[in-house]
C-alpha cells in the first residue's frame, strides 16, 4: 500500500477499495494474510451501526471470495487531513447475474503505511444502471 500522504485523496481511496478487493477475489491466498496487508491489527468498522473487529470482517470476505463478485468504486469526492480521509463513492456490484450500486459517505483514519485503522460507513443501495455500464 502506499502511504495517504503521498497520493491524491480519491486516488487513494480507489486504489485501496480496487487492490484489496481484486487481490481477495482473484487469489487464492488465505484471506486473512490479503486482509492484513491492508488492514491493521486493531482495525474496527463501523457501516451502518453494525461494528465490526479484524475477526469479523475476515468472515465477511468469506462470502465474498466464494462468489467472486465484479466490483468497480466510483470516488465523486475525498478529503483527507493527516491520517484521516473522508469520501464519497458509489460501489458497483455484480453478483449472480444481479447488479447492486451503493452509495457510501465514508469517514477513516489510515497508518502511516496505508493500512486501514478505523471507518466509518453510511450506505444506501441505489437503482442500478444497466450492469455493463456499471462496471466499466
Amino acid at each position: 500500500m502506499r502511504p495517504l500522504a503521498d497520493t491524491d485523496p480519491k486516488q487513494f481511496i480507489a486504489d485501496f477499495f480496487m487492490s484489496f478487493h481484486e487481490e481477495l477475489v482473484l487469489s487464492d491466498e488465505d484471506p486473512a494474510l490479503i486482509f492484513d496487508r491492508y488492514h491493521t491489527p486493531d482495525i474496527v468498522q463501523v457501516a451502518d451501526g453494525h461494528r465490526m473487529d479484524r475477526d469479523k470482517l475476515i468472515a465477511h470476505t468469506r462470502p465474498v471470495r466464494k462468489t467472486r463478485p465484479g466490483n468497480r468504486t466510483e470516488v465523486h469526492e475525498a478529503i483527507a487531513n493527516g491520517d484521516r480521509i473522508a469520501a464519497r463513492y458509489t460501489l458497483h456490484v455484480q453478483r449472480r447475474g444481479r447488479y447492486l450500486a451503493i452509495e457510501v459517505c465514508f469517514f477513516g483514519r489510515f497508518a502511516a503505511d496505508g493500512r486501514m485503522r478505523e471507518a466509518h460507513m453510511l450506505t444506501r443501495t441505489v437503482p442500478a444502471i444497466d450492469g455493463k455500464e456499471a462496471l466499466e
